[in-house]
């Protein structure tokens, strides 16, 4: 029986190997050389026939008649109009190719035929095709196997963000904008020079797209997720003038427009609206431009406002539009969405390779150049006896036999040997020879030093990036403007509102309005909290406001940061999104503490507590600053953890509580000041296999402390029952623990006319006044029954209180 294949597999393989095909074969350009597979055979076609900026220009249906014939199997139409593309200054920032003839216009017209027009490359387009000879780029075949076409070209200029690209492939899109060469420049030499800098460093060199038809780009918050993210969007303006005319009246005039606007269709725009009178006080219009620039004339009748006139051609007209940016680049043969940095670290990655190859190439040319100098030197030192050995052989072979033999040669010098001239035997040709011998050794040692030295490599990417922008650089074209009128604020658009941040276990959070929870009281069964999937639950919940920063500090100590409103928003009962998402967690990493702020102030302080008792006190200010990647928040020892963080005043009494029962109070000044990175001291020693699993700050006026048990017990006891100790003791007993309280999971400070939010791990929500909840006596107790459990235990909870938002457990 043959094998067979269903149609349900075959059509999702072919279609998988379909989709590829297009993605990285058509439409999405390689992130080394920014080009896509047809720019690049065009390129590399021209570079075949000789077709540089400085010879004679070739018709256009030659270069498409070699490019489809040799590399590119598809339409003669398809690489015509990549060619003609290349060659519109309108279209490309920096043009690939010099063209003669008509090759369309900015009002959408369409170039003249193949047969009509002429081209030739660019002077900047020898920067991507330099040392191609030199094996720095590796070939494949084409496509029936005949010749080898480059997989990529040796580029010396960042092309993918110089001239941009735009492209629809199957399931995914790219459309980058083009930029400055002079700022790409600096912005790659900054990156070279400073590996770890940031993308905001680099965006203080690249301000921004320059587009090749000018205008001003309002970048904002747009631009910055772009160049951080890969997906961002900005608008663009065109340039409008006001003049004055005779008899008291103005005229607007439309000098620029708006990169990939048709400049025939904007006129044709305003003359609608102007007709259908939703542009009022225009008494003229025309086209005046001509191959000096855009001029597309307004003539206003008297006492028209041309302020008014300007707002309703940005509103109602192409004169402004978005632009999207999409940084979606094959890289390592799959396609990546890239942030600035990235784009900027594959091409320097790109030119390392490069260099490398071409200077082991010129190493090897130059090395067996030497080595046949070397036997020559030896030839002409001995010219008489290598004459004489010559005349008595009796054959060529014999001859090479013979001087192998007497100078111990190697067949290569032995053979320029008995090709050598005798015009070389003279006296300045001796000298030249040496002359040739010496520059050959120093270029020797110069190429391995860039092989085996990083820095003298490094310098070399320096110096062609250096001369690069020297020679290529032009002015910007297209204002970059700050003060955008449109960027808003998304925070301008959130209602600052109480919310409750939930994170599950398994590293799922959600945010959820406080007002969905109902107050009920001690003893209830709670309502639906989290759906978080069969042996998953709440282990960590933060009630906070949507415009605070959100602290989110993990087990190995690193800590990221979040504004609340950009958790996902989700319901009671919906599951949340993975934290994987929102911030880069490492395999075994998990968030164990949330904190949120307004501001990070060096006279507030953070309190560090880990399981194995160890605490650490470090100014708030040292934490502001943080990494997409996130920073290290705390060191930790091996075996150890991070269990807390607080944020705790200059004086102040904290309470250590163990999963035993067992507490220990001293004050916060026994903890000094340290660094981000310190280890901290001893805040407790520790019982056996004992951890501490609270930490309470006796700071916001409550006299109470409440200690809840996994069981579902709590009680409340005065404070003054805790005794002031020195730190790192082994403290006093806080709650009698027993098999049916089950071990303590938390503690925090509550006053009577505080309400309780408790979670627990059947994913249940119960809200309760603390009131209800009778104070002991003593300490030593197991407290009373706070929530009936069904088989479950208690995971978190926190305090609603009537002035704010507080922190808990």
């Amino acid at each position: 029986m043959s094998d067979f294949i269903t149609i349900e597999e075959e059509l999702k393989k072919s279609y998988l190997e379909y989709s590829l095909s297009v993605i990285i074969g058509r439409a999405i350009p390689d992130v080394r050389d920014g080009l896509k597979p047809v720019h690049r055979r065009i390129l590399y076609a021209m570079h075949d026939l000789g077709n540089t900026y400085n010879r004679a220009y070739k018709k256009s249906a030659r270069v498409v008649g070699d490019v489809i014939g040799k590399y590119h199997p598809h339409g003669d139409s398809a690489v015509y109009d990549a060619l003609v593309r290349m060659a519109q200054d309108f279209s490309m920032r920096d043009p690939l190719v010099d063209g003669q003839g008509n090759f369309g216009s900015i009002d959408g017209d369409a170039a003249a035929a193949m047969r009509y027009t002429e081209v030739r490359m660019a002077r900047l387009c020898g920067e991507f095709l330099a040392d191609i000879d030199k094996k720095t780029v590796d070939f494949r075949p084409n496509y029936d196997n005949t010749l080898q076409e480059p997989e990529v070209l040796p580029t010396k200029v960042p092309n993918l963000l110089l001239n941009g690209t735009s492209g629809i492939a199957v399931g995914m899109a790219t459309n980058i904008p083009p930029h400055n060469l002079g700022e790409l420049v600096d912005g790659t030499l900054h990156l070279l020079r400073n590996p770890e800098c940031s993308v905001e460093e680099l965006m203080g060199l690249i301000k921004g797209p320059d587009f090749p038809t000018g205008a001003s780009v309002y970048g904002g918050q747009g631009l910055r997720d772009a160049y951080t993210t890969g997906r961002g969007s900005i608008r663009i303006r065109g340039k409008v003038d006001v003049e004055p005319l005779k008899g008291n009246r103005e005229a607007i005039i439309i000098r620029e427009i708006p990169y990939a606007v048709n400049k025939s269709t904007l006129v044709e725009k305003i003359a609608q609206l102007v007709h259908e009178k939703k542009i009022e006080g225009v008494s003229d219009l025309r086209d005046e431009s001509d191959r000096n620039g855009i001029r597309i004339v307004m003539e206003l009748k008297r006492g028209s406002i041309a302020e008014i006139i300007v707002n309703a051609l940005y509103k109602f007209t192409p004169l402004e539009t978005s632009f999207g940016i999409n940084m979606m680049a094959v890289a390592g043969n799959r396609p990546m969405l890239l942030n600035l940095k990235q784009v900027l670290a594959y091409f320097l990655e790109h030119r390392r390779e490069v260099i490398i190859r071409r200077t082991r190439f010129d190493l090897d040319k130059s090395e067996k150049r030497a080595h046949i100098l070397e036997g020559l030197k030896i030839a002409v030192d001995n010219i008489d006896e290598v004459v004489r050995l010559i005349r008595a052989s009796a054959s060529p072979d014999e001859a090479k036999a013979a001087l192998k033999e007497r100078f111990g040669l190697t067949d290569v010098q032995t053979q320029a040997i008995l090709d050598m001239r005798l015009q070389r035997l003279t006296g300045l040709e001796r000298d030249k020879l040496e002359a040739e011998y010496q520059d050959l050794l120093e270029k020797i040692k110069y190429f391995k030093s860039i092989l085996e030295d990083s820095n003298v490599l490094r310098g070399v990417i320096d110096d062609e990036l250096t001369e690069i922008r020297k020679t290529y650089t032009t002015p910007r074209r297209s204002v970059l403007l700050t003060d955008d009128p449109y960027d808003i604020n998304i925070e301008d658009l959130i209602a600052d509102d109480d919310t409750v941040i939930t994170l599950s276990q398994r590293g799922y959070v959600k945010r959820t309005p406080l007002s969905n929870y109902q107050s009920q009281k001690r003893g209830g069964k709670g309502v639906a909290g989290v759906q978080t999937g069969d042996g998953d639950f709440v282990h960590n919940f933060l009630l906070t406001t949507n415009h605070q920063t959100l602290l989110l500090f993990t087990n190995l100590g690193r800590m990221y940061q979040l504004k609340v409103h950009q958790v996902p928003e989700g319901s009671r009962y919906a599951k949340g999104v993975h934290i994987a998402n929102l911030v880069p967690l490492a395999k075994d990493e998990h968030v164990a503490a949330a904190l949120a702020t307004r501001e990070f102030d060096k006279e507030r302080f953070l309190l560090f507590v880990t399981k194995r008792g160890m605490i650490k006190r470090s100014s708030m200010e040292l934490y502001g600053n943080c990494r997409s990647t996130g920073i290290k928040a705390v060191t930790l020892k091996e075996g150890d953890e991070l269990m807390t963080v607080k944020e705790v005043p200059n004086e102040t009494d904290c309470l250590l509580i163990t999963a035993e029962g067992i507490s220990i109070r001293f004050n916060i000044q026994d903890a000094r000041p340290m660094g981000r990175v310190a280890a901290g001291v001893k805040g407790i020693a520790l019982r056996d296999k004992d951890q501490v699993v609270s930490a309470v700050i006796a700071a916001n006026g409550r006299d109470n402390l409440l200690t809840v048990s996994e069981g579902g017990y709590g009680k409340r006891t005065h404070l003054e029952q805790y005794r002031l100790q020195s730190r790192g003791g082994k403290g006093i007993i806080n709650m009698r623990v027993t098999a049916k309280t089950g071990p303590v999971m938390g503690a925090i400070l509550v006053g009577d006319g505080d309400e309780m939010v408790l979670l627990t791990s059947g994913n249940k929500i119960i809200r309760m006044g603390v009131g209800e909840i009778s104070q002991t006596r003593g300490r030593a107790t197991q407290g009373v029954r706070l929530v009936q459990m069904d088989g479950g235990h208690v995971v978190g909870f926190d305090l609603v209180l009537d002035k704010g938002i507080d922190e808990g457990e």
